[in-house]
């Protein structure tokens, strides 16, 4: 049986591999990331300030290294969706990112304990909530998503049981399985374990 936390401590044992410091975390990083749907990688790449010329295959627990070197983005590819890491997430830049008929997922944190998760269509934030407390949602459709959460659990019970309080690492680890769902792939092994690219930022 998985654990709670196994999709966050997939992503974490992948970006942060030997040599990384050990007391490093999601939360200390930073970390983002943003999926898109409804336009190949050259349509999109303009306003990712992409280079796709300097396209090179890259595992996820690479491109920290490369990151840190030359400001390169995780790309990655899966069943009409691209994910990109680090990504923009903000409200206007999905916004803008979604017009045309597309979709997009983001998750980012911070090193202030922040979190949210954002998903947008067609120009409008459908649904935007924080992962550690999803019952203060906005967006056009705060609910759309209802049907893709069960099971996942992002806050203490119902009935506030102290002793099944669902703590940070889970709430983050249940905002990337519904990510999953939403992607209709395996979050783990189709994104975070499989082989995908980087891309240079724009001169």
């Amino acid at each position: 049986m998985q654990s709670r936390t196994y999709l966050y401590d997939v992503l974490v044992s992948t970006l942060f591999t030997e040599g990384l410091d050990a007391e490093m975390d999601l939360w200390a990083l930073g970390f983002s990331a943003l999926w898109i749907k409804g336009a190949d990688l050259d349509a999109l790449a303009p306003a990712l300030h992409l280079d796709v010329a300097t396209w090179t295959p890259c595992h996820l627990s690479e491109i920290l290294d490369h990151s840190t070197r030359d400001g390169s983005n995780w790309v990655a590819e899966v069943n009409g969706w691209i994910g990109i890491a680090p990504g923009h997430c903000d409200d206007a830049f999905l916004l803008s990112i979604t017009e045309d008929g597309r979709q997009a997922v983001g998750l980012r944190m911070d090193i202030h304990g922040r979190a949210s998760f954002t998903y947008a269509r067609e120009g409008r934030v459908i649904v935007s909530f924080d992962p550690t407390w999803p019952q203060e949602r906005s967006g056009d459709d705060p609910h759309a998503l209802d049907h893709l959460m069960d099971g996942l659990r992002f806050q203490i019970t119902d009935g506030g049981l102290l002793d099944d309080r669902v703590e940070e690492d889970e709430s983050i680890s249940s905002a990337l399985a519904l990510i999953g769902r939403i992607t209709e792939t395996d979050i783990a092994a189709d994104w975070f374990q499989a082989g995908h690219s980087r891309i240079r930022p724009t001169p």
